[in-house]
């Protein structure tokens, strides 16, 4: 976290954290038809409430929203985040860790639902979930992200180093490469994805850090594909302490995002 968003994160973090659980007004907002899935890790676990909570304070709720804990945290839920349980939000386990559960566990429960993933250490503007909505119905046979990196090439057919990959400004009709980045909230529409996207031993072996990357292949697969929102809503704003356990921090350092999108195309022989 950069010291400037500090005043802003602790502002926004506070606000949430006061807001009695009434004041979201479940019963009287707009629903839309989606349900919002995310996992956590165990540093997060603390400030996870705020995260949940900008969801919650969203201007149209969406069907569900679906929390994805390991199963060592079944007698173990933190207070605020039980708190926050009801009609809405709600917490389901998993045996596994990796961070590919916050989609697939998802997409086999509610597989005739439109998915949203999020991340677990930001605040949501309140109008993110309603605008990404609006995309889906704009363009409803595509996988929508809010902020997409661009998959680039050198001469020989090689990915270049991961940052190198531009982010993009806008979606080139029918452009192939362009991968939405998770923490920026993402879209799935029903049976977009590659039946594969479920195959676990696959998915540690070829992108165990990169789910991003894993669900892009699985797109790419089912011959569909990525766009990125024409109308993005207000950056999310990161939680003070969440920033210090990151898989972003380790891809970028090695370069194993690179890595693990080069043995993804290479066991799929994708076509550069």
């Amino acid at each position: 976290m950069k010291l400037s968003e500090l005043p802003t994160s602790l502002y926004h973090s506070i606000k949430l954290a006061l807001k009695p659980i009434k004041a979201f007004n479940e019963a009287t907002k707009e629903r839309i038809p989606v349900v919002v899935s995310l996992t956590t890790i165990p540093s997060r676990i603390k400030t996870l409430h705020i995260t949940i909570r900008s969801l919650l304070n969203q201007e149209v709720l969406p069907e569900k929203i679906v929390l994805w804990l390991n199963d060592s945290y079944k007698d173990n839920i933190p207070s605020k985040l039980e708190k926050l349980l009801g009609n809405i939000f709600e917490i389901r386990f998993s045996p596994y860790t990796f961070s590919h559960r916050k989609l697939i566990h998802s997409i086999e429960n509610f597989p005739d639902k439109v998915i949203i993933t999020c991340d677990d250490d930001l605040i949501y503007h309140p109008s993110s979930l309603k605008m990404l909505y609006q995309e889906h119905l704009k363009n409803p046979n595509v996988v929508i992200g809010n902020r997409c990196r661009r998959i680039t090439y050198d001469e020989n057919h090689n990915p270049l180093p991961y940052l190198q990959w531009p982010f993009a400004e806008k979606t080139v009709f029918g452009e192939k490469w362009l991968t939405p980045v998770g923490a920026f909230l993402v879209l799935y529409p029903p049976d977009i994805l590659h039946k594969n996207v479920h195959d676990i031993n696959l998915f540690n072996k070829l992108s165990p850090k990169a789910d991003d990357l894993w669900f892009k292949m699985m797109t790419l697969l089912n011959n569909n594909l990525s766009i990125k929102a024409e109308h993005e809503p207000p950056e999310p704003i990161p939680i003070i302490g969440t920033q210090k356990n990151s898989l972003k921090k380790v891809n970028k350092k090695l370069d194993y995002n690179r890595v693990q999108w080069l043995q993804l195309c290479e066991y799929f022989k994708l076509n550069i």
